[in-house]
């Protein structure tokens, strides 16, 4: 039952957002200068999602996800997201820091970034923790993120098993205007997940900008698994939407 409330809570949180924003008055400078000295933006979103895999078969999620850029060159994002699936209920966070050095002097697309992942699924009690260095070159148009997942995983309270995994993702936006961005993706990482090289997913993405701080997000990703002998097979596909407010 929290669940279904919290499912439809987010459903009209759009509305509720875009009509008290509306209500606010002041001209664009005076909304950059309420910020601190020090902080060039600040972000929230809420999002939820519903995904088939051939694991757990359905699930939904709901996450919550703040960010905070100090001085256009430190982004520092964190977020938590919870699952329910037929099998177990599942508790994912993050923590990532990422620092643009030559974005003011060079406008370069060039970053460096840190993360901390936990995937956990409670009933099965199995819990993996991944610390994620890696370095991204992203521009409006296209970009990548590559990276060296650190992962360490325990099983039914068994001491944690330490493997390291190539990670990366790459994404390109066809359609690229003011309101609108549509655009392609495929890797193994997200915010919440550094998967294995096999479990690539590809995801098409659109994010649609209301106004100067509303936007909202939608996504559909389709997964697979398994490369031997350049073969590949189907897991799952996925829906994931959220809003977003930033200032």
């Amino acid at each position: 039952m929290k669940f279904r409330s919290t499912f439809v809570f987010l459903l009209i949180l759009p509305f509720f957002l875009q009509n008290l924003f509306a209500m606010e008055t002041g001209d664009e400078s005076s909304e950059s200068s309420s910020l601190p000295s020090g902080i060039s933006a600040i972000e929230l979103e809420a999002g939820l999602g519903a995904e088939y895999n051939r694991s757990n078969f359905n699930n939904g999620s709901i996450m919550l996800i703040a960010g905070i850029e100090f001085i256009d060159m430190i982004l520092i994002r964190g977020g938590i997201s919870y699952i329910q699936s037929t099998l177990s209920t599942d508790l994912n966070s993050f923590v990532n820091a990422r620092f643009s050095p030559f974005s003011r002097q060079y406008l370069s697309p060039l970053s460096f970034a840190a993360s901390y992942i936990y995937n956990g699924m409670i009933d099965l009690d199995i819990h993996t923790h991944s610390i994620l260095p890696m370095v991204s070159y992203m521009t409006d148009v296209a970009g990548a993120s590559v990276g060296l997942s650190l992962r360490f995983t325990s099983f039914f309270g068994e001491n944690p098993q330490f493997e390291t995994v190539l990670s990366f993702y790459a994404y390109f936006n066809f359609i690229r205007t003011e309101t609108f961005v549509l655009g392609l993706g495929a890797g193994t990482m997200n915010d919440f997940n550094a998967r294995n090289m096999a479990a690539i997913w590809l995801n098409l993405n659109a994010d649609f900008r209301l106004n100067k701080n509303f936007s909202i997000h939608n996504e559909i990703e389709i997964m697979q698994s398994g490369m031997d002998g350049l073969t590949a097979t189907f897991y799952g596909f996925a829906w994931r939407g959220g809003v977003k407010y930033s200032w």
